[in-house]
């Protein structure tokens, strides 16, 4: 591989990715590497590289930000299309979220119209999009997608709204697995609440899907893992208990709690500085109570159908065979 992305490959063109040290953008890289795509992804620094992807073949690597203009061009350029993986989770302020989320979609949309001859541009947003009023985060997402139509102009372009992702590697759902692994399913949310999940490598799939079409939309889509209507906790609870053999003792935690601690959280954060993942933002998306997908148009658009289940996701996610 020249440190230009520039290896032989069965595909045609650089797919560059951003965010690819990230759980999701981590997996994307590797399951288009794999395929034979030729990959260039942005990192802060060669440091950060785990193993899993500096081995991989047909891969490169440009140092560099959001922030800077530089590494974005150095990054795009010669692609064939640009995924835009890397977004900020956690935090306390607008101002935090919408500089990465908003902001950073912006710059490398420009700058990818700028430098690439015939330039893609996919965006990995998320379902929270749909409800902008119910946290910093969900709105720095939506203003994500407006900010990509709007710099766009005739570039085509998609945006994919995933709800919550799943997989080996996860931070933020596998803790809560784990625990329940032991015993305990602590429950938070309305209890009449329901939502859609998907597994990463399904998402990785989606994405793909888009790459092997020769014309995109300018177009947002949702997607999951295709069991309708989606889940509520109780549900996902009595699929581990089957699957460990083992009742599950539930342990609901209280909204008061939660608030008092997401509190504690925010004025900690503006003390310190830094970014926490509990706020009252994310109690009002852990409340709302549809976070329900549906799979017609990106399947009608793509072909694009999930293959993974919750079941065979969490076996494979917790090691459970």
């Amino acid at each position: 591989m020249n440190a230009d992305g520039s290896a032989e490959s069965d595909r045609n063109g650089v797919i560059a990715i951003t965010g690819v040290t990230g759980f999701i953008g981590g997996v994307v890289a590797r399951k288009l590497s794999a395929a034979g795509w030729r990959v260039r992804g942005l990192v802060r620094s060669r440091s950060k590289v785990g193993i899993q992807l500096s081995g991989q073949k047909n891969f490169a690597i440009v140092e560099g930000s959001l922030a800077d203009l530089s590494s974005l061009r150095q990054l795009v350029e010669g692609s064939r299309a640009v995924i835009h993986c890397a977004g900020a989770v956690r935090g306390a302020r607008a101002e935090h979220f919408n500089q990465i989320n908003a902001a950073g979609v912006a710059a490398l949309v420009r700058i990818t119209r700028e430098t690439v001859a015939k330039p893609s541009f996919l965006l990995l947003s998320s379902l929270a999009a749909r409800e902008p009023q119910l946290s910093f985060y969900a709105a720095s997402k939506k203003e994500g997608e407006q900010q990509l139509a709007a710099a766009a102009a005739d570039m085509p372009w998609v945006a994919l709204r995933p709800p919550a992702v799943y997989g080996p590697g996860d931070r933020e759902l596998l803790p809560l697995f784990r625990l329940m692994e032991k015993g305990v399913a602590p429950l938070v949310g309305a209890a009449q609440a329901r939502f859609s999940m998907l597994y990463v490598d399904d998402l990785a799939a989606a994405i793909q899907s888009f790459l092997e079409q020769s014309a995109w939309p300018q177009a947002i889509y949702e997607l999951h893992d295709g069991h309708p209507g989606g889940y509520s906790w109780d549900e996902v609870v009595a699929l581990v208990s089957r699957l460990r053999a083992q009742k599950l003792i539930k342990v609901r935690i209280p909204l008061s709690l939660l608030s008092l601690s997401a509190n504690i959280n925010q004025f900690i954060a503006q003390l310190t500085g830094r970014q926490p993942m509990l706020t009252p933002g994310k109690i009002r998306e852990l409340y709302h109570p549809d976070w329900v997908c549906d799979n017609q148009s990106i399947t009608a658009k793509s072909g694009w159908q999930p293959k993974v289940g919750l079941e065979e996701g969490l076996k494979i996610t917790m090691c459970w065979r």
